[in-house]
């Protein structure tokens, strides 16, 4: 199984992945984008077992989700900041990795099959929405785990696009 590595900004802070992320969620949330201090955040998603830290030992800031009232745990480098992975109280097997730490960040694919667009209600006005990727105006599932019914755009459009079909 091949494993992909990154790490931080200062070098001080190294991490392996095996394997091919479960998902990968492209989350336009107000948490990720002042989490990355970008309009959003790739996150390809990993079994935590499937993650392992192999220079250094990270800080570890916790706060409760808006949305689910679940901790996440955001895992960074204590020397530079850089943020390097997620858990989740809601999701205590899987990790979310920041995609930008990656060695080569773009090693996965973003597909229809295994990826999605998330909380496109929070997204930036001018945002470039992709057609065929399954989209939702906030969570894919409501707290107590039913699943929303995905947006899914002909062509590619904007948040206003997508959320005048959620509407429907």
């Amino acid at each position: 199984m091949q494993s992909r590595d990154g790490g931080c900004l200062c070098g001080s802070m190294r991490y392996s992945t095996q394997g091919l992320p479960v998902r990968v969620t492209v989350c336009h949330c107000r948490f990720c984008q002042r989490a990355t201090g970008s309009a959003y955040m790739v996150e390809p998603i990993f079994d935590l077992a499937a993650l392992k830290v192999t220079t250094g030992e990270p800080s570890v800031y916790a706060m409760p989700s808006a949305g689910s009232g679940k901790v996440v745990r955001v895992h960074f480098c204590p020397t530079c900041g850089t943020k390097l992975f997620l858990t989740f109280d809601r999701f205590p097997a899987s990790c979310g990795v920041y995609a930008g730490t990656y060695d080569d960040p773009h090693w996965f694919e973003i597909d229809p099959a295994t990826a999605k667009h998330i909380f496109v209600s929070a997204a930036r006005p001018d945002s470039l929405l992709p057609a065929a990727l399954p989209m939702y105006a906030d969570h894919p599932m409501t707290n107590d785990g039913a699943p929303h019914t995905p947006i899914v755009l002909d062509e590619p459009g904007s948040p206003a696009d997508c959320l005048m079909l959620h509407r429907r």
